[in-house]
């Protein structure tokens, strides 16, 4: 596990600095994107006891991947690579779920990230558990995940140019569906990912 964190860590640092050369000088309020992402997980888990409302889960396990990220973000505090991940994985060290629902997991996950402004591991694993997904689920959406920014941004995302409607669906759905037709376990799934996104973006959106 620790090795797969030491990979995630690493494409997230890199992520941020194609936004910013040097992201961990900035002080950015990670945690801050981290509450609202819970927020847009609860909205699409859904909350209107006044109305007639179905989970649509495969956007509130992209919002947990978006948690992640921002999550992984808010750990570089001057440490390297191997200790961040060497002391992430301490934080799971005997860890055990306790049953809770997904709206109760998320919010326990954003009143921390409010009250600490960081970011807990063991308090998104609950939200994984009640998401239902594993590691392995994290992994191959992260991977994911990760590639469509990098796409949105080599593509004008910074300067507002970026078309996220692509026929009427976000670029979210359409990765969904990009990473069910592959193999996260293949050397080239990132790659893969990027060329799916491209052929979809340039016959879908620019079209």
């Amino acid at each position: 596990m620790k090795q797969a964190f030491i990979t995630m860590l690493n494409m997230q640092n890199k992520m941020n600095q194609k936004v910013h050369a040097d992201w961990p000088a900035q002080n950015f309020e990670w945690y801050r994107a981290t509450w609202i992402e819970c927020g847009e997980l609860v909205d699409h888990y859904g909350y209107k006891w006044w109305k007639k409302q179905t989970p649509e889960m495969d956007q509130v396990k992209l919002e947990v991947i978006d948690i992640w990220h921002f999550g992984m973000s808010a750990l570089f505090k001057g440490q390297s690579i191997d200790a961040i991940a060497e002391a992430m994985a301490a934080e799971l060290e005997g860890y055990q779920y306790q049953q809770q629902g997904v709206i109760e997991a998320t919010e326990a996950l954003a009143q921390n990230s409010l009250a600490t402004k960081s970011f807990s591991v063991a308090l998104f694993w609950d939200l994984l558990n009640a998401c239902e997904m594993n590691f392995d689920e994290l992994y191959r959406q992260y991977v994911g995940k990760n590639v469509l920014n990098f796409f949105r941004q080599d593509n004008g995302y910074k300067d507002g140019s970026y078309v996220k409607q692509w026929q009427g669906r976000e670029d979210n759905e359409h990765l969904v569906e990009i990473l069910n037709e592959l193999d996260a376990s293949a050397s080239a799934f990132a790659e893969q990912v990027y060329q799916g996104l491209s052929q979809r973006y340039q016959s879908l959106a620019l079209a």
